[in-house]
């Protein structure tokens, strides 16, 4: 119905044939629409469907969790959510598989290892240490605080099961002598072999004939590396609600107005009004709320706060002129000089030793105000005697986090700092290393620089679209949204003289939309069960101004598209119908017959290890090596695929390790490995498992 109001609010910029178009529009989505029946779920993990009530509360939550921090949006939290519950589904059954249980012994120690249960004074005994009896009466005296910890309960129980479980797993991969003994023999065990090379690019991709169905063939021999969830393939094109020649040049016109004043017409009063010029102007903070889109700001900015391409003229300009007009992003302005100061930012470098007592700083030493006092007064003689040393000193003896960066704390302002530090940096000139106490510890300071500021007001106006523009937009983007309609799109878009932009290939729950960011939409309606290739919709963007997009393919869940693969895979393909060309010609009795037979040379490896595969010349090859160690000697081999090329060897010896009693030493390389197995479970479990994801059809 948004479609049809805004036709009602816009009357007279579309003729009646095409309201009357819009209008079948607007009934068919609304039928589409009201009429589409959702499941109550979101998905299904091995047949336990995921509640969508329970899964919008805690999507909600993580939402407000993260706008707290960095920001989420609901498509982010809920496809984190959607992971914790798969994970939590899938641990689930194996723990019920396996009879593990969590005792109360195990819920306690997981509530001691949270910071907010086992380092909270409340639980604590005198020695500082987490006492269950100060715990346990705590949350029977209070019952309201009992009912939240019942959530935090569940997560221990949850937690607790899972390092049993992790346990069992890192206790079940322990490596054998045997696989020790294997690991020495790779590393130790030595082959020398003739061998002849012909390489891939020998034959240059022009000589060889790649298909589709090629490409497809490799997919199939390996599904799992191209499994897709399916895609939906969208173009559009973009046009954008911005201004008009005629929009600035009427904001231009005001602007410059203003340099020498005005006359105008007061509707209210009936009579002109004389506007000053703003040079003349008495009040400055008034003229400038009064006629300015940018509000006036009383601080003064140094150089590097100016807009950059008028920096320097605004910066040097003498107090009561005025510079402009100029353009500001999308503001056209002038600004007049109101002040200047002296020294108004400053930049100063320090190293803060603090004392035990100050909880806010963490220490790298223990140590009292009076070891604090005589350390920092031991640095700063050492930094008085040599200012270069300064950034040295910070960095290996501040409390501060500013250490990292030698002390630096960059440009600050008057007041911005405590007051002692404060009135040491804009007290003293460049180059002044002192000390100072404050609540922190104590400070030994160097000014390193000082910047002027200067005070401007500045009148700016924006020039956006006017309404006629917007109009005149939206009736263009309607228009074209229906010409393209059961139509060559790129055709349609040619002769409106518009870009059509690559196609977007979109999955059920993307958000992200090429070049217009966050439009989760146009992606929901793509993937709407009505919306069928070749359809067209128009979607309005604030900030951006018309979407029409396009379902030009549809790409269903199971293999990649070639498309999609061919990126990942060309260069195996190629080189496996190179390789083709290469073993052909790779006949001969001998390895001299056959490297005369490819124009190329005999060559030699010497001691190469499985480990150690790297041949001269060549790179590394691991199957060539592990050939020659399988070929008898003095017998040539068969051609064998390498990374480089094909090989033909001729193993001229094989060197055995010496025996071992025991590969103490190789067990523990191999070790670390098989105890990273654990962390490759819950992708083993998702591998199995029968997911049905939904969460397209509610986010």
């Amino acid at each position: 119905m948004a479609v049809l109001q805004k036709i009602r609010n816009r009357s007279g910029i579309l003729l009646g044939v095409i309201g009357f178009a819009l209008l079948a529009f607007v009934v068919q989505d609304f039928f589409s629409n009201n009429y589409t029946s959702f499941s109550n779920d979101v998905g299904s993990i091995n047949g336990k469907d995921i509640i969508y009530e329970d899964f919008r509360v805690k999507v909600a939550n993580l939402e407000k969790n993260g706008q707290q921090g960095q920001g989420m949006t609901s498509v982010q939290a809920a496809n984190q959510v959607w992971e914790q519950e798969i994970s939590i589904a899938l641990l689930t059954e194996e723990f019920e598989k396996l009879g593990i249980r969590a005792g109360e012994n195990h819920i306690i120690e997981n509530f001691k290892n949270d910071p907010n249960i086992g380092q909270n004074p409340a639980f604590q005994n005198a020695a500082g240490k987490f006492d269950i009896k100060k715990f346990k009466e705590f949350f029977k005296s209070n019952p309201e605080q009992a009912k939240l910890l019942g959530d935090r309960e569940k997560d221990a129980i949850l937690n607790s099961k899972y390092q049993i479980y992790s346990s069992l797993i890192k206790g079940g991969m322990y490596t054998t002598d045997a696989e020790g003994k294997f690991k020495y023999e790779l590393e130790t065990n030595k082959v020398s072999f003739d061998f002849v090379s012909v390489p891939f690019a020998s034959i240059k991709d022009s000589d060889i004939k790649v298909t589709d169905e090629d490409y497809l063939n490799y997919m199939k021999k390996h599904p799992k590396r191209f499994k897709s969830d399916g895609t939906r393939e969208i173009e559009y094109v973009i046009i954008e609600d911005k201004p008009s020649a005629a929009d600035e040049k009427e904001v231009k016109d005001k602007v410059n107005k203003l340099l020498v004043g005005d006359v105008v017409y007061n509707n209210e009063t009936g009579k002109n009004d004389t506007i000053p010029s703003f040079s003349s102007a008495t009040n400055v903070a008034e003229y400038v709320s009064q006629h300015s889109d940018i509000p006036f700001d009383s601080i003064y900015k140094t150089k590097q706060e100016l807009p950059v391409e008028s920096a320097e003229q605004l910066f040097n300009l003498p107090v009561g002129q005025i510079y402009g007009p100029y353009m500001n992003g999308n503001y056209y302005c002038i600004s007049k000089a109101m002040g200047r100061k002296s020294g108004a930012k400053a930049k100063a470098s320090h190293i803060l030793i603090s004392w035990e007592g100050i909880d806010r700083v963490q220490k790298k030493e223990k140590r009292t105000k009076e070891q604090a006092q005589a350390k920092a007064q031991s640095l700063l003689a050492q930094a008085q005697a040599n200012p270069g040393s300064f950034m040295m000193l910070a960095l290996t003896n501040s409390d501060d986090s500013s250490a990292q960066q030698g002390g630096d704390l960059g440009y600050f302002g008057p007041n911005q700092m405590v007051k002692p530090f404060n009135d040491f940096v804009f007290g003293n000139p460049i180059g002044k290393i002192g000390l100072v106490e404050s609540e922190f510890g104590y400070h030994i300071i160097n000014v390193t620089d000082k910047q002027d500021a200067v005070l401007l007001a500045t009148v700016g106006q924006l020039i956006e679209p006017s309404e006629a523009t917007t109009n005149s937009i939206y009736a263009t983007a309607t228009k074209f949204e229906m010409d393209a309609n059961g139509k060559d799109f790129a055709a349609v878009a040619k002769a409106a003289k518009l870009t059509v932009n690559p196609a977007i290939k979109a999955k059920p729950m993307d958000e992200a939309f090429g070049s217009v960011g966050n439009q989760r939409q146009i992606v929901k309606w793509a993937y709407n069960d009505d919306t069928n290739v070749g359809d067209v919709k128009r979607f309005e963007i604030v900030k951006v101004g018309h979407v029409i997009a396009k379902l030009t393919k549809i790409n269903e869940e199971g293999l990649m598209t070639v498309e999609e693969a061919k990126p990942m895979i060309e260069f195996i393909v190629k080189n496996e119908k190179k390789a083709e060309k290469i073993i052909a010609k790779m006949k001969g009795a001998s390895l001299e017959a056959i490297a005369s037979a490819n124009k190329v040379a005999v060559q030699q490896a010497t001691d190469l290890t499985i480990e150690n595969a790297m041949i001269p010349n060549v790179g590394m090859e691991p199957k060539v090596v592990g050939i020659a160690f399988g070929t008898p000697a003095n017998k040539v081999s068969a051609p064998v695929e390498g990374n480089a090329g094909v090989y033909v060897v001729k193993t001229k010896s094989v060197v055995k390790a010496p025996k071992l009693a025991k590969h103490d030493a190789y067990v523990n390389k191999l070790k670390p490995m098989a105890q990273q197995a654990a962390g490759r479970v819950i992708p083993a479990l998702k591998d199995k498992a029968k997911i049905e994801d939904k969460r397209a059809e509610f986010y």
